[in-house]
């Protein structure tokens, strides 16, 4: 049976993140950290892909080996942010395939609002890997796992680089069922729906917004 919250415990995860986490480190910089620790916290969030012998010839002998059994996973980034991590699984996954979820937070009612929508064929088929660097309120995360879930996805897990109580809460409430990866579990939520201490807005970090 596994854990519905996993949270890495790796010196290299949490050195990159307090690099993550530090305002003067620029968009460039930011953007490698955050694929940096995409690809040491995936290897948690697919430990469970299902595999199937194969038969294979070595050098030295004929062998039965392990592949990844069944249509390929699909990896679905909820825009923008999403998408840093979606390159990085790809270079695990080069097979995978990909969706894209566009939401954003309306400022005042911190609720998410759906502007895009594109997601792989034959998707209630496959393992399906969402990401997005921060799960804050949990508020955009739901509203994708019930867009997937009308989409016919059963087998969806979450990974996030930052997350918070109250975030995890929100889509264990909802989706008890959902395994959740993250690189750190933080205190809290702000009066502004901002992950405490956090490391601010991804996506605008990410991409030298504002």
């Amino acid at each position: 049976m596994r854990s519905n919250l996993t949270v890495v415990d790796h010196p290299l995860v949490a050195h990159k993140i307090t690099m993550l986490r530090n305002e003067e480190t620029d968009s460039s910089a930011f953007r490698s950290l955050c694929q940096e620790v995409t690809l040491l916290t995936a290897y948690e969030a697919l430990r469970h892909l299902p595999t199937e012998p194969v038969s294979v010839k070595t050098p030295i002998t004929t062998t039965q080996s392990p592949m990844l059994q069944g249509p390929a996973p699909a990896i679905v980034g909820i825009l923008r942010a999403g998408l840093v991590m979606v390159e990085a699984i790809l270079t695990l996954i080069p097979h995978g395939r990909v969706g894209h979820l566009g939401l954003y937070r309306d400022p005042q009612t911190h609720e998410p609002v759906e502007y895009y929508k594109k997601l792989p064929d034959n998707i209630d088929q496959r393992e399906v890997l969402l990401v997005d660097p921060m799960l804050a309120t949990g508020g955009s995360a739901v509203h994708a796992l019930d867009l997937l879930s009308a989409a016919g996805a059963t087998k969806v897990d979450l990974l996030a680089i930052i997350g918070c109580p109250e975030g995890v809460a929100a889509v264990h409430d909802r989706y008890p069922d959902t395994a959740i990866t993250l690189a750190a579990l933080d205190e809290r939520l702000n009066e502004h729906a901002y992950i405490v201490p956090g490391l601010g807005d991804a996506g605008d970090r990410i991409y030298g917004t504002k």
